[in-house]
Order: C-alpha cells, then structure tokens, then sequence
C-alpha cells in the first residue's frame, strides 16, 4: 500500500510499502522531513522529470561496512601511483551537479534542480557531505549522500574517468573506519557495489545500526 503524504510531518509504516519499498509519494524536501526520513531508513526518488516524490524504505538492505570494504590489487595499484587525490566536503555543489548530468543519461531516475537545492540546504547545515576525486585541479569524480550519526547514506556517485567513484567509496570506507562510522547505505545493489563488499541486511539490522550510531 502507497501512501499519499501530507504536510505533516510523518510517513507510514515501511511493512506497509510495496514489494519495492515504495511506502508513500508527495510531500516535500524540507530539511525535518529528509532528516525523519533517513532517521528511518527512508529516501526520496523521482522516476522522471514531472513526477511526484516517491519515498522508499526496502526492507532488504544493501549497505557496506567500512571495515569490509574490499580493496582490489587493480585499485591499490592505482592508489598507489597517486594520480588522483581525494578531498572531503572541498566542491559539494559540483559533485551533485555532476551526478545530476549522469542521471539525466539514464532511465528510471531524476535527479532535478529541486533535489539539488534540498541536498545542498542539508550540506549547509553539515546533515550532508560528499567525496570528491581530483586529477590535478580537475574533478573527475565523487559521490554524495546524507550524514546522521556515523552512518553514511549514500544518494549518489559519478566517475569521468575509469574507478574515479571506486576511489571515491574507498576513502569514504577509511574515514568512517578512522571515525567510527559502522554503515555506508547504498540504497540498490550494483555489480560495481556488490564487488567493493556490498552485502543485504534485513531492515532490522539496519535500523539497529542506524539507532545505534544516533544515540
């Protein structure tokens, strides 16, 4: 059952969504209700350009632990020529905006100037953060997504040149390790996150971890 959001602010029971995790549609972006929403496991999408906000909460998780996040001999060859760096929170705007020209390539996804906004209000008010990957003074990829606690909820990724995202997830996984984050939510399997350690947990697990890093 999908449920039709109002202004107040609350959303239903995520045993009640579908069998996709589609729980409601509506509402709006406001920074209280994004924050409710990830504080549950909840995360907006747009399917295309006009659409309303769809709000999904699967019940199967798919998340990475930092401390098993796997590192390929390809990869540590490559960090290990120190071609690229890579900075944290140094060009929010840019790595969203560039997530948003990859998604528009691609189908059953809208990332829009209304998402964007929303996104960059939370990084104001550090709920936010992204990973940026530089060649020279270049950005060549990164990924972005939302902060509660220690937990990391990934939104978005981008590579203009080969591995640049997996760079990106890599120093992710090693900051939380070094802070003590212990969950990066990748929102959907992908081959490329399933091959970096990406593994399904229930909902219960999920939402232990998430209570856990909050309290």
């Amino acid at each position: 059952m999908v449920f039709k959001l109002t202004k107040k602010l609350e959303f239903p029971n995520p045993y009640y969504g579908d069998e996709d995790g589609l729980i409601a549609l509506g509402g709006d972006l406001s920074i209280d209700r994004l924050l409710l929403a990830y504080s549950n496991g909840i995360f907006p999408w747009y399917s295309f350009r006009d659409s309303p906000i769809l709000w999904y909460c699967p019940l199967k998780r798919f998340v990475i632990y930092p401390n098993e996040i796997h590192i390929s001999h390809s990869m540590r060859t490559l960090i290990n020529k120190e071609i690229y760096h890579v900075t944290i929170n140094k060009d929010f705007e840019n790595v969203i905006r560039n997530c948003s020209n990859l998604r528009i390539q691609q189908e059953g996804a809208w990332l829009g100037d209304e998402m964007i906004q929303a996104y960059i209000r939370l990084h104001n008010e550090g709920f936010a953060a992204s990973v940026e990957v530089w060649e020279g003074d270049k950005l060549v990829g990164g990924l972005y997504g939302v902060t509660l606690g220690k937990c990391f909820f990934g939104e978005s990724m981008f590579s203009l040149v080969p591995s640049a995202s997996k760079l990106a997830l890599i120093h992710l996984a090693e900051t939380l390790q070094r802070n003590g984050g212990n969950m990066i939510d990748c929102q959907f399997e992908t081959p490329h996150l399933k091959s970096m350690g990406g593994k399904y947990i229930s909902y219960e697990e999920y939402m232990k971890n998430v209570r856990d890093e909050m309290e």
